[in-house]
């Protein structure tokens, strides 16, 4: 039986932080973040500032869609996405099953030797939080650099097997972590989803007693300008 008081993290139990999108030139050109996708997590922009665009690759081809102030743009697991900063683009980022991402539910699109095996693809990936800036900004733009060399190898291929192999190299490499992800979707969106049942549960019964229990909250960031995948981020911590 969930308590009265049920969940108490953000609406949901989705995860919020805010984006500011890498303006680093990349080898085409373009300004911008890590290809990556996400495995069980469903990812939605708010654009607050700026321009600029998202580029996608599933397995119905490749899609651009433009970013600019007031755009609300979402898409599914297994979509790559690549952000293309024009000028200064800033988002608030919601990302469903709130602690997943954190947990490592994105895969950056390295060419297939990076993805062999978890250690081997984190040597690649890990941005060591307690090396100097300039160290983490080298390391945060090596990374979204290769990542360019595998997306541009998948758009470019003739025919869907190397985004599918992507998919299942991608599927194999978060496997150890499944454990881990489903006790952090039990606290976080199961959580709120039960919450909502028992609510409508007591109403139905004429029992308010849970809207005694109304509670306030509020956070600040716990991190602020973190090397992130498409750009500094400042985050919040997710429920415990």
């Amino acid at each position: 039986m969930v308590s009265a008081g049920g969940f108490t993290g953000l609406p949901g139990g989705v995860a919020v932080s805010r984006l500011c999108v890498y303006d680093w030139p990349a080898a085409d050109g373009v300004r911008g973040g890590t290809p990556h996708l996400h495995l069980a997590c469903s990812e939605g922009y708010v654009v607050t500032g700026g321009t600029g665009a998202v580029q996608t690759l599933t397995a119905s081809g490749y899609e651009v869609t433009p970013l600019e102030a007031g755009t609300v743009a979402w898409f599914t697991p297994g979509t790559v996405h690549r952000l293309v900063n024009e000028e200064d683009l800033r988002i608030t980022v919601l990302m469903q099953n709130s602690g997943l991402p954190e947990a490592g539910d994105a895969v950056l699109t390295l060419p297939p030797e990076y993805l062999t095996d978890p250690q081997t693809y984190a040597a690649a990936t890990t941005v060591p939080a307690d090396a100097p800036g300039a160290e983490r900004e080298r390391i945060a733009r090596a990374r979204r650099d290769l990542a360019l060399e595998g997306y541009r190898a998948l758009r470019e291929a003739a025919g869907p097997e190397p985004l599918a192999a992507f998919h299942r190299a991608a599927a194999t490499l978060v496997r150890p972590r499944i454990a881990e992800w489903r006790e952090r979707w039990q606290r976080g969106a199961l959580a709120a989803a039960e919450t909502t049942g028992d609510h409508l549960d007591r109403l139905e019964r004429g029992d308010g007693a849970h809207l005694a229990e109304a509670r306030v909250h509020a956070r600040r960031p716990s991190e602020r300008g973190r090397f992130g995948m498409c750009g500094r981020l400042d985050v919040y911590a997710p429920e415990a």
